[in-house]
């Protein structure tokens, strides 16, 4: 009967559409029509029929266009062109009704939204006139899965599956049916709810209760409707209860492994059924669960059930909710409540561990205490503190007593060894003693463990070692990152009956160095460890080493660097390489172990700049630090030293001949330069003066043994040398006429001794020498010496002083010498024996001058010059001393 009801909606359902489509389509061109003939203020200047359209999906959309007045003449409805969102509909989909209005079809229309526009195009140019949105979507389906909860006196709700998504706007509506004389054909409703979406309820007092009603939902939008069967649902089995309301959850005491609970049941329930209440309590320490179900009336206001086989000293939690025998729906859980069981004594020893410093100051070292809690299972109950128990090994009545309700405790021990016990404690006992021995300072612990190694799997890492004492059978294994320094931080395991330990890799870091020690124990004593470092998973470093060329060679260069900071190695570096390439050359490189912190660079090219750099590798990789640039030098040491020594050795060899001169000064001024007696030098004579008158105040004889005469010259002299012999033999007998004439006391002795000396420079001819001569030829003696004079022009230059003194005879007489002392005798002098080939006379500047000058008057004719006589004697004028008076 409904399939066939069903199955005539169907029937009747299809065909009314295309028949509301037509009518539709009529309305919508008579309308067009009539907007043709309106009056132009009638309509808007342009608009689109129909506004907004809802549709089927992938049927076929027809829309209207139609021009205002002010349009028009210029354009008509052949200007205007349609687009579907941005995009041209094709020209053969237009149809123009007439001047005014342009229609479009767009068959299998698939958009779910989409936007058509009205334009018009008139001289190249495109004007939107006006545009609708198009919905596409589906007719509803049948409502189906109608589940509907009853609220006794509160709320009777429904809800339902509407099928596919319509992608349109669809209402349900929601309808109560009482079935008369339990007949479904025969409905009569008594209420229906409106909604938008897939549920509905009807509240207090709209909630009477019933056996007989039935429920079905009616779907509908613009492209149909569709309608559920009505279902049949007995009230009392769709009833729904408050969730109810626990009171307590205790324990008994002097009971251990039991918990009552107490809970309270809702008001609004149906009267007169029976009541089935659940009771869910889940272990905390092991979240496992379990039910009780408790029987109950709904007369009875509240319940409650013994929970027993617990677990002591611990906690639980306690939920309960409650259903009606007949309905099919349980109530929400109540809110939990949570309860402990009685508590026992721990019944296992505390985990701890320990780690001794080094002693900071005499007698003093810390110990530092570390422990687990107790997972002892079941638990024991909640621990309350830990008792801390220590005492000098030799002496136990020392013993010292620390409470902590810490995991941790640093203990101040002297330097003998003690003995440490550990206990956790709760409100029923105290747990066995863990006890471990603490070795005095000076203790050596026996080395048990011969070698340790370590490796990892995919989920595990494993140690394993070898021990020389097999009764040993007990040990701890200890690990902590390499860089942590607190001692608190570090973890441990009690290995029994095993000499390979596992855990899982998620206790460890990746990328860290970890230290990881084996401790034997037997008895209470713990043996020295064995350590090993371990990466669980490496990565290549953070960063590369920084390179330090140093001072470059010739053709060698020493690269140093320092090792990478621990935290950016990332695994255990394997080796380093060094690479180093030549401006404009090819890189090459060098690898050392990772022991090597420095590397000597050979067979370089000299005067070269170098850029190098230096990566350091381990199992995952290398990574390379920064560049660094150096040049090589153009010459080594060695070069240096070759250039360098014979420029020292040269320099040396100067220094020491200059020395050399320096200090031997005078004896090659002998040997090169020798002397020139000076004649105003001479101690063969001296002459006393008067220092006021000018006058000669007394003349002491000389001793004609003192004077010295040469009486032979060399005859294989040149020209040159035998003017000078003649000269010095003239000189010589000079000197012994002046001689005489200082004998016979004559006070003009001087001047006849110059006289006599002038005759000696007349070589060629007479000249008289004047008193006035002998003065100023004296008085040229002791003007220093202007320049040493050829032989040759000694004839001119005592020519022009025998003119000269004529004239300045007046003005000289007051510079004559006076004679100072006469008395010294005229000292021999050997120098002049040898030094006839060499001899030079010394001519006064102003001989010449005052010699012009001299009167004519008291002179005496000289002897002639001969020139090349052998055996012709002279005397020097050294062999006198003159002093002057200024």
């Amino acid at each position: 009967m409904l399939n066939r009801t069903k199955n005539s909606w169907k029937v009747h359902f299809l065909p009314i559409v295309p028949e509301k489509e037509m009518f539709s389509c009529l309305i919508w061109m008579f309308v067009l029509l009539c907007s043709s003939v309106a009056d132009e203020n009638s309509i808007r200047d342009a608009d689109i029929f129909p506004s907004s359209p809802e549709i089927e999906r992938r049927s076929t959309l027809k829309l209207f266009c139609v021009l205002g007045k002010r349009y028009t003449p210029h354009r008509n409805a052949s200007h205007i062109i349609w687009k579907l969102n941005h995009d041209l509909i094709a020209q053969e989909n237009y149809n123009i009704v007439n001047e005014t209005v342009s229609s479009v079809t767009i068959h299998n229309f698939t958009y779910s939204k989409a936007h058509v526009k009205c334009f018009t195009k008139y001289l190249g140019k495109e004007q939107l006139l006006v545009h609708t949105e198009v919905t596409s979507g589906f007719p509803p389906d049948t409502p189906g899965n109608i589940s509907c909860i009853y609220y006794f006196d509160a709320e009777l709700g429904c809800t339902w599956t509407s099928g596919r998504e319509t992608n349109l706007r669809t209402n349900y509506t929601l309808f109560r049916k009482i079935m008369t004389e339990g007949r479904a054909t025969l409905l009569h409703t008594v209420g229906s709810c409106q909604s938008k979406t897939e549920s509905c309820s009807f509240y207090y007092p709209d909630t009477p209760y019933s056996s007989s009603f039935c429920f079905q939902v009616k779907a509908e939008n613009v492209l149909g409707e569709a309608s559920s069967d009505c279902v049949p649902m007995p009230m009392e089995k769709i009833e729904k209860f408050e969730p109810p309301e626990i009171l307590s959850v205790k324990k008994i005491t002097g009971i251990k492994q039991l918990l009552t609970v107490t809970w309270k049941m809702p008001e609004k329930i149906i009267p007169s059924q029976d009541l089935i209440c659940q009771v869910h309590y889940r272990n905390l320490y092991s979240n496992s669960s379990e039910f009780v179900n408790i029987s109950l009336n709904s007369a009875e206001k509240t319940g409650s059930c013994n929970l027993t086989g617990l677990w002591d000293s611990t906690e639980y939690s306690v939920a309960v909710r409650c259903i009606s025998v007949v309905s099919i729906f349980w109530s929400e859980w109540s809110r939990g409540k949570t309860a402990s069981t009685e508590e026992k004594a721990p019944s296992e020893k505390v985990d701890f561990w320990r780690v001794i410093e080094s002693s900071h100051s005499a007698g003093s070292r810390s110990v530092h205490l570390m422990w687990k809690p107790l997972n002892s299972f079941p638990p024991s109950g909640r621990i309350l503190g830990y008792k801390i128990q220590y005492f000098p090994e030799n002496n136990a009545a020392l013993k010292m007593t620390n409470i902590s309700t810490d995991k941790k405790i640093i203990l101040h021990l002297n330097e003998e060894a003690y003995i440490i016990s550990i206990t956790a404690y709760n409100s029923a006992g105290n747990s066995p003693e863990a006890v471990l021995r603490i070795p005095s300072t000076g203790e050596k612990a026996p080395q048990i463990i011969e070698t340790v190694r370590t490796f990892t799997t995919n989920e595990e890492v494993v140690v394993e070692w070898i021990a020389s004492e097999p009764e040993v059978d007990k040990y701890v294994v200890e690990w902590y990152e390499e860089l942590e320094t607190d001692p608190f931080s570090r973890s441990w395991q009690y290995v029994s009956n095993s000499t390979n330990w596992k855990t899982n890799k998620n206790n460890f870091k990746p990328f860290i160095c970890y230290n990881i020690s084996v401790y034997p124990l037997y008895g209470n004593k713990v043996a020295a460890p064995y350590s090993i470092q371990t990466y669980v998973q490496e990565k290549k470093p953070s960063e590369g080493p920084v390179a330090d060329t140093g001072i470059p060679g010739k053709n060698e260069v020493t690269i140093k660097w320092k090792e990478i900071s621990k935290d950016k190695r990332n695994g255990f570096i394997s080796n380093y390489t060094i690479f180093y390439k030549p401006e404009d050359g090819k890189e090459l490189n060098e690898t050392v172990n990772s022991d090597v912190l420095q590397y000597r660079l050979k067979s370089l090219q000299a005067n070269t700049q170098y850029t190098v750099y230096i990566m350091a590798s381990n199992e995952a990789g290398g990574t390379s630090g920064e560049p660094k640039t150096f040049k090589t030098l153009k010459f080594n040491k060695e070069d240096v030293i070759f250039i360098a020594l014979p420029v020292g050795l040269s320099m040396l060899f100067l220094l020491g001949l200059w020395i050399t001169c320096i200090l031997k000064k005078h004896a090659f001024k002998k040997v090169c330069w020798p002397d020139i007696p000076n004649p105003a030098e001479s101690t063969a004579v001296e002459w006393p003066l008067d220092a006021s008158t000018g006058v000669i105040s007394e003349v002491k004889p000389i001793d004609f043994e003192d004077l010295s005469v040469l009486e032979h010259c060399f005859p294989e002299e040149s020209q040159e040398g035998s003017l000078l012999m003649n000269c010095e033999n003239h000189v010589s007998e000079c000197t012994d006429i002046n001689t005489k004439g200082m004998i016979n006391g004559d006070k003009k002795i001087l001047y006849n001794e110059e006289n006599e000396v002038a005759k000696c420079f007349s070589p060629s001819m007479s000249h008289i020498i004047t008193d006035q001569d002998i003065g100023i030829q004296m008085h040229s003696a002791l003007i220093p010496v202007k320049e040493i004079q050829p032989i040759e022009m000694l004839e001119d230059d005592l020519r022009e002083s025998q003119q000269t003194s004529i004239k300045n005879e007046e003005n000289d007489k007051e510079d004559f010498l006076k004679l100072e002392d006469f008395s010294e005798k005229a000292l021999f002098n050997p120098y002049l024996k040898n030094s006839v080939k060499t001899r030079e006379f010394l001519i006064s500047e102003n001989l010449t001058e005052r010699s012009k000058n001299e009167p004519k008057s008291q002179s005496t004719v000289s002897p002639p010059f001969q020139q090349n006589v052998t055996g012709q004697s002279y005397i020097t004028l050294d062999m006198f001393r003159l002093t002057t008076a200024h």
